[in-house]
């Protein structure tokens, strides 16, 4: 029997190398989804080393890249005739205004409208497995979000939190009609809230700008293996098989208010979202 197949974004460190580790060791084959190519080989390394297994390779992709999000799912599909699990857990805090190279504001381009699109390249083969999952990292943060659908990409008044918020309660409405969707499917969507976890999200690469906060704010944090428990568990367990269209913390399914719940307000996020990167009608 064939090991089965599970994607993982932002798979380089914290939450997505713990979480590769943590389903490599289940069993599955892991496919590491990093967007730089020594971070990505260094990691690959360490998650093989961790896990006890070579059933895990790496594939570069820029899902602050259309264009790199196409290629790397064409890649994948050649290769591979079905996926189990799709882990959309990569995530940036930009703490000042940025885009992507499409033109979007950079957490609302990453953290929602790439995974947007790979989720919907990858449908098919989700599909083609006899159980497949769609695991989305949202986040508490949402609670503070709406989705400011007369300027998403925050070309005015930009805040980190408010790009942050924003995407992530993005994540959750995308979730719900993703579910929605496929419910006469054999695939369900769920998303989940980690915890506060000790990552370097929020942490600048080319500055270190926030290292110091974060090292004092660190004993405070789960760790990233703990943070990645209920992904992997959502991604696994016998328990959620036939649930699909929730919201996790802890394992246990969360109640949303209104806002994260509101089918008129998913349905226009995924017809906006569809125009953004090319998709649809």
């Amino acid at each position: 029997m064939q090991d089965k197949i599970a994607i993982i974004t932002g798979a380089n460190s914290g939450m997505g190398l713990a979480t590769t580790v943590a389903m490599a060791k289940k069993g599955f084959q892991v496919i590491m989804v990093c967007r730089n190519p020594e971070r990505g080989e260094d990691a690959l390394q360490k998650a093989k080393t961790e896990s006890g297994t070579d059933h895990i390779e790496l594939m570069i992709c820029d899902l602050g890249s259309l264009a790199s999000i196409r290629a790397f799912a064409n890649t994948f599909l050649e290769r591979y005739c079905q996926l189990d699990v799709l882990i959309n857990n990569a995530g940036v805090v930009s703490l000042k205004r940025e885009t992507t190279s499409d033109g979007f504001e950079s957490m609302m381009g990453v953290n929602h409208l790439g995974h947007f699109l790979l989720t919907n390249l990858l449908l098919d083969s989700l599909k083609s497995a006899s159980e497949g999952r769609i695991v989305v990292v949202s986040s508490g943060a949402y609670k503070a979000g709406r989705i400011h659908f007369d300027d998403p990409h925050l070309s005015n008044r930009f805040s980190v939190w408010k790009g942050y918020a924003q995407s992530k309660l993005a994540n959750i409405l995308f979730t719900k009609e993703m579910a929605d969707q496929l419910k006469d499917t054999n695939v369900t969507a769920n998303c989940l809230h980690p915890g506060a976890v000790g990552t370097s999200l929020g942490v600048n690469r080319k500055t270190g700008f926030g290292k110091t906060i974060h090292a004092l704010l660190r004993p405070f944090f789960l760790t990233p293996a703990e943070g990645a428990e209920t992904a992997v568990y959502l991604a696994t367990s016998p328990e959620v098989k036939h649930i699909s269209g929730e919201y996790f913390y802890k394992k246990k399914t969360n109640s949303l208010p209104a806002k994260a719940q509101s089918k008129e307000m998913a349905e226009k996020l995924w017809n906006w979202s569809e125009q953004q990167v090319g998709l649809g009608n």
